[in-house]
C-alpha cells in the first residue's frame, strides 16, 4: 500500500518529489542511513525504538538536538535501553517508556513532518554488523509521515517518563 501511495500520489506542484533509500546489514550502509536521515532533520524527530544501543545514533539524535531540532523519543520497556534512555535524557531530549503493549515493536522515525525512516532494523550494533536487517528513508511523503506522526502520538501518550 505504501508503494502504491508512493507511485500514484500526485504531489503539489511546489512539492519535492518523494524519494526513497534503503541500505541493509549486516554488509553496513543501514546505521549510516539513519544517521544520515538524523543530520537532514531541520525542525524534528520523533523516534518510536524497540531496541536501541547504538551509540553513532545516539550521537547524532543528541546532536540534532544541539542544532535546536526538537527530537522525542518513546521507547520499549526493554532494560537494555535504560542507558541510551539516560544518555539521551542529558542532552535535552524528553525520553518516555512505552509498557501499554508487550512489545513495542516499532522501529521508526518521523522527520520534519514529511519523512519516515522504517524498517526491520532496531538501532543496535547487532542489527548493524550481526542480523540481516533492512532500513528505508521514505521522503517528502507527509500523508506517510502523518499516519506514522498519530502511532507514534498514540504510543508517546500511553508511555511514562524514564
Amino acid at each position: 500500500m505504501m508503494l502504491a501511495l508512493l507511485l500514484f500520489a500526485a504531489p503539489p506542484a511546489f512539492a519535492a518529489p518523494a524519494g526513497l533509500e534503503d541500505a541493509f546489514s549486516p554488509r553496513g550502509g543501514a546505521s549510516r542511513l539513519v544517521e544520515h536521515a538524523v543530520h537532514d532533520a531541520k525542525k524534528s524527530i520523533l523516534v518510536a525504538a524497540y531496541s536501541f544501543t547504538s551509540k553513532p545514533i545516539a550521537r547524532a539524535l543528541a546532536a540534532a538536538r544541539g542544532r535546536g531540532v526538537d527530537v522525542r523519543v518513546v521507547l520499549d520497556k526493554n532494560p537494555y535501553n535504560r542507558p541510551i534512555a539516560a544518555y539521551l535524557g542529558e542532552h535535552g531530549i524528553p525520553v518516555r517508556i512505552s509498557a501499554q503493549y508487550n512489545l513495542m515493536h516499532d522501529k521508526f522515525m518521523v522527520i520534519d513532518g514529511a519523512t519516515v525512516e522504517l524498517g526491520s532494523f532496531n538501532y543496535t550494533y547487532s542489527a548493524e554488523y550481526d542480523n540481516a536487517e533492512n532500513v528505508m528513508v521514505v521522503s517528502n511523503v507527509p500523508a506517510i509521515a502523518a499516519d506514522y506522526a498519530r502511532q507514534w502520538d498514540d504510543i508517546w501518550a500511553g508511555a511514562g517518563s524514564r
